[in-house]
């Protein structure tokens, strides 16, 4: 009987646990889930801000336009790796690369946004070309990345293709060598008169073929 208690008691606790472990699961996941919305949310707020900016004239409209160029390129180039990534697994050295891009384009790109609250007008035209070169390396290395994945991913499908028209070429191929049984010499033996033709191979009149792919006739009711 005690075995009996302890193996009970077992089975709820193990219970609970499962139970606690999908409440933290699910709870970690609504959480992500919550972060990334924000996330996006700010994003779309910040990207509106600096299109707006975009169009003033003075320091402050290049900066925002440094900023945008920034920002889209490299957003461009996560997404294409990572859609990518699990596909081509030699993905995952330039997904590397990336990423130590990423930290000196998250540096420049809050460089670049403390500067829009500088009220020093002649600081930021000093600093000026500086940024644009750096922001030019960042992006173009980006580019890069993003093309030649996207190259990458566009030869394997071209390939693959290519191998699949070969294949269907071949089937089609022989989908279409048939052969028959030749039909006898009209004209006979040369001691003999016309023979008949052999018409074991033809379906005799008002037998329509069947054909395999073709659905069995319901037999007719007696009632």
């Amino acid at each position: 009987m005690e075995a009996v208690l302890v193996i009970v008691a077992l089975i709820f606790i193990a219970f609970v646990a499962l139970g606690a472990y999908a409440t933290v699961k699910a709870v970690g996941a609504a959480k992500r889930g919550v972060d990334r919305t924000v996330a996006q949310a700010r994003r779309t707020v910040e990207d509106t801000t600096l299109r707006a900016k975009s169009f003033q004239p003075g320091a402050a409209s290049e900066l925002a336009q440094l900023r945008l160029r920034l920002r889209g390129s490299m957003r461009a180039t996560q997404d294409a790796l990572h859609a990518r990534v699990a596909e081509d697994e030699s993905l995952k050295e330039s997904l590397g690369l990336f990423k130590r891009l990423s930290a000196h384009g998250h540096e420049l790109d809050g460089e670049l946004k403390r500067l829009e609250s500088e009220p020093d007008k002649a600081q930021i035209a000093r600093l000026l070309p500086e940024l644009r070169s750096r922001t030019e390396q960042i992006t173009q290395s980006a580019d890069a990345l993003r093309h030649a994945a996207r190259d990458r991913a566009g030869r394997f499908a071209s390939d693959d293709l290519d191998v699949l028209r070969s294949q269907i070429d071949v089937e089609a191929g022989a989908l279409r060598h048939w052969t028959t049984e030749a039909a006898p010499d009209a004209t006979g033996p040369a001691t003999g008169g016309p023979q008949k033709p052999d018409r074991s191979a033809i379906t005799p009149p008002g037998v329509r073929p069947v054909y395999p792919w073709q659905k069995k006739p319901r037999p007719e009711s007696t009632t």
